[in-house]
């Protein structure tokens, strides 16, 4: 099953030394029934592309806990077998959980197929939306909007073997 990992430059810095994510259970964003209900008219690649979203969005939750962290947003898409992922329930949007599941396992690096990361000119936007999260968290309009502002930045893709390239 594809899964997309939320992540950070610093979590992927970790991840690329020691090849594998961890300690189980892994927060991570897929392909759900949910999300296939909530978007029916959607076809694989657009279902996936709500997932990666979504995924992002949590990365924005990670930097916000991690103000140290360069500002840009980190996702990993990974291949794992379908037997180590459950549904997950947690607090967070209702449009996020849609496609919330976590992984039972490590996630080791072999099992990563790309990464998908902020260009360095969305910083600005990504720091403004990560400052403006617990106000949107609360309703705030203005506070959403400015958060979306950062999705209106594509993520670029990364082979693997590039993802090296990018760790502080």
């Amino acid at each position: 099953m594809r899964v997309y990992l939320p992540s950070t430059l610093t979590d992927l810095a970790r991840l690329v030394k020691a090849r594998e994510t961890g300690p189980a259970p892994v927060a991570a964003y897929a392909v759900t029934p949910a999300l296939r209900e909530w978007y029916a008219g959607g076809d694989l690649e657009e279902l996936e592309y709500a997932a990666m979203t979504a995924a992002a969005r949590a990365s924005l939750r990670l930097l916000a806990a991690d103000p140290a962290t360069p500002p840009r947003r980190v996702v990993l898409a990974a291949e794992v077998p379908d037997k180590t992922v459950e549904w997950a329930r947690g607090v967070i949007p209702a449009d996020d959980a849609r496609a919330l599941v976590q992984v039972t396992s490590v996630v080791p690096w072999s099992t990563i197929a790309s990464g998908h990361v902020d260009d360095p000119d969305a910083a600005d936007d990504v720091r403004a939306a990560v400052a403006a999260l617990a106000a949107a968290d609360a309703g705030d309009e203005d506070a959403q909007f400015t958060v979306d502002g950062a999705e209106g930045h594509e993520l670029l893709w990364y082979a693997t073997q590039e993802l090296a390239h990018l760790v502080p």
